[in-house]
């Protein structure tokens, strides 16, 4: 690379000296080759003096120098212009600004432009100043000097950026604008690339914050012909991280308290940098209390105080602490929270079986669905309380050792079922709304909040209920009788059929043994048929006194509908049954069903047998219904 002239001519010198020709005598007969005069000169001699001093023939005026002269002239021109060559950094000066280009003038017959966005601050550039440039080409297609202000500065600064690239020499840059895929850094006053990969050890998430910052680099990627300079921060930092490594791994220990900067957060935690190496602050290790995600306790950037739980160097991993440097949480938790004492706290958490409170952080109870209210049948928790909630409990129970405490929300109120056996006793007649019906009978709400159950077998005397839709409506306001109240289990138990005095006396001497009496088949059944007598009251035939021989299916031979001449065969007011045995059948005459009369004649006037007997044992549940296990609704 050619260095520029020492004291080139500037374009003012230049017209000053061809001024300076001007004013020199010349020739009044003209000029003289030799000792002939030009205008004697042949062609051939006019061509041979021409090329002498370097003008073409046709330009060669004879009238106005001589040959002496034009010599003259042309020395003077040499000594004005520099000797420039392409491909060397020469100095110009500034002659004007233009919209997109700077004209400079550098010591040659013609003008030169720089691009105007090759120049760093545009706005200090001032008409006469010196700017080195890069001579790329003397003349273009305008014929101008093609000039580069960045090759310039790029080839000024380039033996001492090769020197610290061979060496491993740090230098220091400042950052001068993002663009695509990372940062461009000033470098010696020339651009270098900093890829967003190599800025720091981890990615930045907000680069714009870190331009017009100096710091040092390292160049890592050099090509002069393309003036392409790669440059790592990250390359520097690793170095400092191992060193600090070094010396962290000889001084900690399991149990020791230690400082670190949030580096970053995940959904499990959070990576602490611990000055060289990174530890790993699990959430469950944040706070004795819930933490729903890292975020809430740990910001990126900011410098925390952790406990060292768990080292283990030959996986590189690092257990940290936040909650065990503050005190534990249930220690005499039993005390400050008494039971029977009560509390206020925020719901946490609600499952199926009830709700989480949280009484301070690190310490909760559970209100269990069943705590929750004296009167409502709650399906989910959700019905009575959100997440977020300030609720008042009563402590029921505190088990340090387990870390639970148990809750009663039910307590705070007066239990409404005290004291409701001696408001209410047996035999009491109250009205009430139907608010639920079951395949076992209908609830009936007597308070607010407080249901009995009217059982199916306890709304009638007489007539076996299937379904308690058969007696009563939902929304229904009926009138029922007190049964019993079990405070201890909140059960009551209520009657319809108690409203009305037992018939049975009366029926067992109307449907006395040996009475005779028509019925219809209302229910069949696999040992008999149900008929109903007298619209209210029902008899039971087994099967075996249908007055067919081996029948073996009571649907096989009748139907619901079916008219039946009966006889009573047996009465039981204790438990309130009618058993009867059929002597004709009128509507089989038609069918032409029957075995001869004198059959059906003798099966109704035999005894029960102990094949009957063994049927009415087995039809009894049908016929009576069976007591419920429980009192829950459905």
């Amino acid at each position: 690379m050619t260095e520029p002239d020492e004291n080139p001519i500037t374009m003012d010198e230049s017209v000053a000296l061809e001024n300076e020709v001007e004013r020199r005598p010349r020739a009044a007969t003209g000029l003289a080759f030799g000792r002939k005069p030009v205008d004697e000169l042949l062609d051939e001699e006019l061509e041979r003096a021409s090329s002498s001093v370097n003008i073409r023939p046709d330009l060669f005026d004879e009238e106005e120098y001589s040959l002496d002269e034009y010599e003259a002239l042309l020395e003077v021109y040499e000594e004005s212009i520099q000797d420039i060559r392409e491909g060397q950094i020469v100095t110009g000066h500034i002659l004007r600004v233009d919209e997109n280009v700077v004209v400079l003038d550098i010591g040659f017959k013609s003008e030169g432009a720089v691009p105007r966005d090759e120049f760093k601050e545009t706005e200090s550039l001032e008409v006469g100043a010196e700017v080195d440039v890069f001579l790329e080409n003397l003349e273009d297609q305008d014929g101008r000097v093609v000039l580069s202000k960045k090759k310039a500065d790029f080839y000024k600064v380039w033996d001492k950026i090769r020197q610290a690239y061979e060496t491993g020499e740090l230098v220091q840059g400042r950052l001068a604008r993002k663009i695509k895929g990372g940062v461009i850094v000033d470098l010696f006053g020339v651009d270098a690339f900093l890829p967003g990969s190599q800025i720091a050890l981890r990615r930045v998430p907000d680069i714009d914050a870190l331009i017009g910052q100096t710091m040092e680099f390292k160049i890592i990627k050099l090509n002069k012909r393309r003036r392409n300079i790669v440059v790592s921060r990250r390359m520097i930092l690793e170095q400092i991280r191992e060193q600090k490594r070094g010396r962290l791994l000889e001084e900690i220990a399991v149990g020791q308290s230690r400082k670190g900067v949030v580096k970053n957060i995940t959904d499990f935690g959070a990576f602490i940098d611990l000055g060289g190496a990174d530890g790993l602050l699990h959430i469950t290790d944040m706070s004795w209390g819930r933490v729903g995600h890292p975020s809430e306790l740990a910001t990126i950037g900011e410098e925390v105080e952790v406990k060292i739980l768990d080292l283990d160097l030959q996986n590189n991993r690092i257990s940290l602490g936040l909650k065990q440097l503050q005190p534990y949480p249930w220690e005499n938790v039993s005390q400050k929270y008494a039971v029977s004492s009560r509390i206020k706290g925020r719901v946490v958490s609600i499952t199926n079986y009830g709700a989480f409170v949280e009484l301070e952080p690190g310490v909760e109870g559970l209100v269990h669905i069943s705590e929750m209210s004296w009167t409502r049948h709650i399906k989910h928790p959700s019905k009575l309380v959100s997440i977020g909630d300030e609720i008042e409990a009563v402590v029921l129970n505190v088990n340090e050792e387990e870390e639970k405490i148990s809750l009663g929300m039910k307590q705070i109120e007066e239990d409404p079922w005290q004291g409701l056996a001696e408001k209410y006793p047996a035999g009491t007649i109250v009205a009430g709304k139907v608010r639920n019906l079951t395949s076992f009978g209908a609830f009936v709400e007597i308070e607010e909040g407080i249901d009995g159950l009217v059982h199916i077998s306890d709304m009638s005397w007489t007539r076996r209920i299937h379904h308690p839709s058969e007696v009563v409506r939902k929304g229904e306001t009926v009138k029922v009788q007190i049964l019993n109240i079990d405070t201890e289990n909140k059960r009551i138990s209520l009657s319809i059929k108690d409203l009305q005095e037992n018939p049975w006396a009366g029926l067992v001497g109307q449907y006395s043994v040996g009475v005779e009496t028509e019925g219809k088949v209302v229910r069949l059944l696999d040992k008999g048929v149900v008929v109903d007598l007298n619209g209210d009251v029902e008899g039971f035939v087994p099967i075996s006194q249908l007055g067919y021989r081996n029948l073996e299916n009571p649907a096989d031979k009748f139907r619901e509908g079916d008219l039946l001449i009966l006889k009573v065969i047996e009465a039981d007011s204790e438990n309130r049954r009618i058993v009867l045995s059929v002597i004709d059948i009128p509507s089989h005459r038609d069918r032409a069903d029957l075995d001869d009369e004198e059959g059906v004649r003798d099966a109704a006037e035999s005894e029960p047998t102990t094949l009957m007997a063994d049927a009415l044992a087995e039809a009894r549940p049908d016929l009576v219904g069976e007591e419920p296990e429980g009192q829950e609704q459905e």
